[in-house]
């Protein structure tokens, strides 16, 4: 393939991300309609699963998608749904000249059908352009379809010996604004957002999203354990309950270090963000509890870092599981 359709599949992906945390039980894919080197449709999925990507996309570009190159990073759905036409019956009506597919989809309503049923209809269709890419950029759709749980993420802001915390508790503020604000736009990536009880009941924390025009993104908050919360909020009573969670593809742990340990312990954890502060605490709480670890090979080998970057004094660092 030519470089431009990596550099459309990359911006189809960036698309995508726009819909994550929103999208429920739907994957949140990203599509893109070109033709002559000109940018046509754009779509990414709407919140609550519909309008799905190509739906948007090909509304937008109405009759030019007629022999233009479709950029999706999942194969269009085939299987029938009361909320809205099959995205491949979409994409066949249009006659595209290619349709370039990042990954399938690994729902077996729709695997290979999708594509199967593009290619009768005579258009040419490839799968597998920065297909890795795609799977990250969707990691929570694939991570309920596979594991039956949402793709979990683990964040911490820790001094530099691992402290969360002053040894009385005292935890505002470690990291400077600028990471704190990052960690609120993470936040708002999510579809739930889960701390422990013990958390609840020192800092009664709002869990929202406190960036200008992003509060309607707020996380589904959820406690892991008994605790006095709101009716908005949803209580679980262990880890494993995470795949009870309605409408969750996306979930954020931000407990303390019984819970942090507790997720970790049941392997529960696929991505890790550490926020890291240019300061010592000694003697503070420590960042991660007791997990079992019987010794230190079993500990190798277990992540690989994902990203590094510099948010003024402060180091993020992001972590998934390694392959």
């Amino acid at each position: 393939m030519a470089q431009s359709d990596a550099r459309y599949m990359a911006a189809a992906i960036a698309l995508s991300e726009r819909g994550r945390g929103r999208t429920g039980d739907n994957p949140n894919v990203g599509c893109i309609i070109v033709k002559n080197n000109i940018i046509v449709g754009r779509g990414w999925t709407q919140p609550g699963g519909r309008p799905h990507a190509e739906a948007m996309a090909l509304a937008q570009a109405g009759k030019a998608a007629k022999g233009a190159d479709i950029y999706v990073t999942m194969e269009p759905c085939a299987h029938e749904s009361k909320r809205g036409p099959t995205c491949a019956n979409l994409v066949k009506e249009a006659a595209p000249a290619r349709v370039i597919v990042a990954t399938l989809d690994i729902d077996e309503r729709t695997r290979r059908q999708g594509i199967d049923r593009l290619g009768d209809a005579g258009i040419s269709v490839s799968v597998g352009l920065l297909e890795q890419q795609a799977h990250r950029a969707m990691a929570g759709f694939f991570a309920r379809m596979e594991k039956g749980r949402p793709h979990v993420t683990l964040k911490l802001a820790l001094s530099l010996d691992g402290c969360i915390a002053m040894a009385d508790g005292t935890s505002k503020w470690i990291t400077s604004d600028r990471a704190r604000a990052h960690a609120h736009l993470e936040r708002a990536r999510c579809d739930a957002i889960l701390v422990g009880a013990g958390t609840v009941a020192a800092d009664n924390p709002g869990l929202d999203v406190r960036l200008a025009g992003l509060e309607d993104r707020s996380p589904q908050p959820v406690v892991l354990g008994k605790a006095e919360v709101g009716d908005h909020w949803t209580e679980i009573s262990e880890p494993q309950a995470i795949s009870e969670l309605d409408q969750t593809n996306w979930l954020l742990v931000e407990g303390g270090a019984a819970t942090a340990a507790s997720f970790l312990q049941a392997d529960l954890v696929d991505r890790l963000m550490l926020y890291r502060a240019p300061i010592v605490i000694g003697g503070g709480l420590q960042g991660i509890g007791d997990i079992g670890l019987g010794s230190l090979d079993v500990a190798h080998g277990q992540w690989s870092r994902l990203d590094r970057r510099d948010l003024g004094n402060d180091v993020l660092e992001i972590y998934e599981r390694a392959a």
